[in-house]
């Protein structure tokens, strides 16, 4: 009756922890497979360098990812995957432990929205840009001055701003400069080199040369419709052999975005229009595709001088003559002092009702 007893005991013992162990078992593998095991809304990780799942778990939680840290790191262990790579991921909705690790693990970033912006110097499209990656800037800008790297795509490095073509492109954060500059100029040999190349010829010009002017028409003209007005007039003056004495090439030349000065346009720089004759060496930044169209498709006219409209509209007033110029030129000085003495009348006021408010 004894030993009958004891066996009922042990079948009793191991049935109840098979039972509980089946129950354990079965709750951590439905946690495991189960789709809210780790779930965040619009989260957005940003892992500079690979490393264990079990560093990143403060990481996780303050980009607002839920999840049970203990049954995390137990879903690690035993589905192996407790290391994750570098990268950019979006964590959004709800995801179970197998789906999230192996996410971290593989390596499956999303790709994001870089946007270059138009009319940017050589610093401020490396800055920009840079923002966006992993790299730095110093690692951009050293990139683009290696001369390896320019050989292999047959361009001169004074050329390679100009065919930063300003858009939003759909790139990995963990790229390295090498491959955001190749992928720049695939996108510009698409956009611009195949099917603007024979026009370019056409013209007698090379698609760098069309580049360049379309880069002083970027930074001169405010609106798209007067774009390929202004272009005309370059090409009026090239073709006359007359300086261009543009504008945004002294800016450039003495590396400053303000209103010039006399002594400004008598500097002596390989980029100022105002001393050189036809083209500067290269762009100035890094045009949008409708000025480097408008480059190539200049309005037919006989205007050979401007000057920005007296209304403060954006547009320029175009003659073709000095003596009309000179005119044009005298009401927007006329207008840029009234704007000044209303600036420093409203100024006055300003100072005189805050005196006497007190």
């Amino acid at each position: 009756m004894h030993k009958s007893q004891c066996a009922q005991e042990i079948i009793i013992g191991l049935t109840v922890f098979l039972v509980t162990f089946m129950n354990v078992y079965l709750s951590r593998y439905q946690r495991l497979t189960s789709e809210i095991s780790v779930q965040a809304e619009r989260a957005i990780l940003y892992l500079p360098e690979s490393g264990q799942i079990s560093d990143l778990i403060t990481d996780l939680y303050e980009q607002g990812i839920h999840f049970d840290k203990n049954e995390l790191l137990w879903a690690a262990n035993l589905l192996n995957w407790k290391s994750y790579r570098a990268g950019r991921y979006e964590i959004n909705g709800s995801y179970s432990y197998n789906r999230f690790l192996s996410k971290l693990g593989r390596g499956e970033q999303d790709p994001f929205l870089v946007r270059v912006q138009a009319g940017q110097n050589h610093d401020s499209f490396t800055l920009r840009t840079s923002l966006q990656f992993r790299f730095s800037q110093e690692e951009l800008d050293a990139a683009m001055k290696d001369s390896s790297m320019l050989r292999q795509h047959n361009i001169e490095e004074h050329h390679l701003l100009g065919r930063m073509l300003p858009n939003s492109y759909e790139m990995y954060w963990t790229a390295t400069p090498q491959q955001f500059l190749a992928r720049m100029l695939r996108e510009f040999d698409t956009a611009v080199t195949r099917p603007y190349g024979e026009r370019a010829a056409e013209l007698g010009i090379s698609i760098d040369e069309a580049v360049i002017l379309a880069s002083i028409i970027e930074w001169e003209v405010r609106h798209v419709d007067e774009k390929r007005k202004v272009s005309g007039l370059y090409w009026n003056r090239l073709n006359r052999r007359m300086r261009l004495q543009a504008d945004p090439t002294v800016a450039h030349a003495i590396g400053e975005r303000r209103r010039l000065l006399f002594a400004d346009y008598r500097v002596d720089h390989p980029y100022n229009t105002y001393r050189i004759f036809g083209l500067p060496p290269g762009p100035i930044n890094n045009p949008r595709l409708t000025s480097i169209t408008a480059a190539l498709y200049p309005e037919q006219h006989n205007y050979i001088y401007m000057v920005a409209s007296g209304d403060g509209s954006g547009y320029h007033v175009f003659t073709t003559n000095y003596a009309d110029h000179r005119r044009e030129s005298r009401r927007w000085t006329n207008w840029l002092r009234e704007q000044r003495r209303i600036r420093d009348l409203e100024a006055q006021q300003e100072q005189t009702t805050g005196t006497n408010s007190r």
